[in-house]
C-alpha cells in the first residue's frame, strides 16, 4: 500500500522550482558525471519531482532527498560505460554486477564533493545509505529514501524518459509505456508518485501517440 499523503498532490506537467537555486553549487561540481547515460537530463527531471515529492511529504528532511536524488545516479560516470547498455538494462538487470558498482562510485563521489560544499559527515552518511543500494535494494528504510527511489522512477513516466529509456531496453515507446504502467506503478512507494507517474504517463501516451503506434 503506498504511503498516503494529506496535501494535495500537484500532478501537472513537471517544471522546475526556477526561485530555488540552493543546490548550483553541487550541479556545477559533477558536470563531468551528468554527461554519462543522459544523467544531465534524469537528474535535473527527478530532482524537479524530488521537490514535488516533498511538497507532498512537508515531515521529510528535503535537503536529503533533494541533494540524494542530484548524486544517486553519478556513479554511472565510473564504471565501464561499454557494459552500461549490455549489463545494466538487460537480463535480470536489478541484479547486474554493474548496478552494485555504480551505487558504490556514486557514494564515492558524494563523499568527495559534499564536504567542501559545506555537508557535515552526518549528513553525507545519511545520503550515502540511500544511494547504497537506491537500485539494488528491495527494502526502503525511511521516508527519505523512500522519496529518492520514487523520483528516481518518475522521470520515465515523461515523454522525455520514455524516449531514452525504451531505447535502453530495446523496446518501442508504445511497449515501455505498457512496462512502466504493469511493473513501475505497483513499485512506486507513495500515493503522491503514483497519482504524479499515472498523470503523466497519461500525458505522454497521448502525445507519442502510443495507442496508434504500438
Amino acid at each position: 500500500m503506498p504511503l498516503p499523503t494529506a496535501v494535495a498532490v500537484d500532478t501537472s506537467p513537471i517544471t522546475a522550482h526556477s526561485d530555488i537555486d540552493d543546490l548550483d553549487p553541487l550541479w556545477r561540481a559533477i558536470v563531468v558525471e551528468s554527461r554519462t547515460r543522459a544523467n544531465d537530463i534524469h537528474l535535473p527531471i527527478s530532482v524537479a519531482y524530488a521537490e514535488r515529492l516533498c511538497d507532498a511529504y512537508p515531515e521529510a528532511d528535503a535537503l536529503v532527498v533533494r541533494v540524494t536524488t542530484l548524486l544517486h545516479d553519478t556513479g554511472w560516470a565510473r564504471v565501464d560505460e561499454t557494459k552500461i547498455i549490455s549489463e545494466g538494462f538487460s537480463g535480470d538487470w536489478r541484479k547486474a554486477d554493474i548496478r552494485f558498482e555504480h551505487e558504490r562510485h556514486g557514494c564515492d563521489i558524494a563523499r568527495e564533493v559534499l564536504p567542501g560544499l559545506g555537508y557535515d559527515d552526518a549528513f553525507i552518511r545519511r545520503v550515502t545509505d540511500i544511494i547504497d543500494g537506491h537500485d539494488t535494494r528491495q527494502v526502503s528504510h525511511s521516508l527519505e529514501d523512500s522519496l529518492v527511489r520514487d523520483a528516481d522512477r518518475l522521470w520515465r513516466f515523461t515523454a522525455t524518459g520514455i524516449a531514452l529509456a525504451s531505447g535502453w531496453f530495446g523496446l518501442s515507446p508504445a511497449e515501455y509505456a505498457r512496462r512502466l504502467r504493469s511493473e513501475i506503478i505497483p513499485e512506486l512507494l507513495t500515493e503522491a508518485a503514483v497519482q504524479m507517474a499515472e498523470a503523466e504517463l497519461a500525458r505522454a501516451e497521448a502525445l507519442l501517440k502510443t495507442a496508434l503506434l504500438s
